[in-house]
């Protein structure tokens, strides 16, 4: 699966969000190592503390399906335009990549209309915490 392909599921994802607080929708598209791929959307709540990132959900869908070794996730996000600019995963959602996921090769895939920046997980959490 191409960068652009993964892109493009995580695009469709976003579409499914539900943001009516935020109204910032996300989704997401998550590589496993034997090319199956996982996404994810964006699921607010009215108290907040329920609300889960796009990121986490195609993570829990993943692993409650027995993946477990994964290679890269493309992430997009917006309010009106999704995809208009470039959206980083927030920091629970890159703590929870570094419980599955080797920081110094799993791939975090930002897409936007103007260009693609692509990171490597230790670049965005360089201290994470671990027991």
């Amino acid at each position: 699966m191409t960068n652009k392909e993964l892109c493009e599921l995580a695009k469709i994802s976003a579409q499914r969000s539900y943001s009516p607080y935020s109204t910032f929708r996300v989704g997401a598209a998550l590589l496993c190592s034997d090319g199956s791929v996982y996404t994810g959307c964006n699921i607010e709540n009215a108290s907040f503390t329920p609300t889960v990132c796009a990121e986490r959900v195609a993570f829990f869908k993943a692993i409650s399906e027995g993946k477990k070794d994964f290679v890269s996730i493309a992430i997009v996000g917006g309010r009106e335009e999704i995809g208009k600019n470039l959206c980083s995963p927030c920091g629970v959602c890159l703590q929870v990549m570094t419980e599955f996921c080797n920081p110094k090769t799993f791939k975090i895939i930002l897409p936007s209309n103007d260009k693609t920046e692509e990171y490597l997980l230790c670049d965005l959490l360089p201290h994470s915490f671990s027991l």
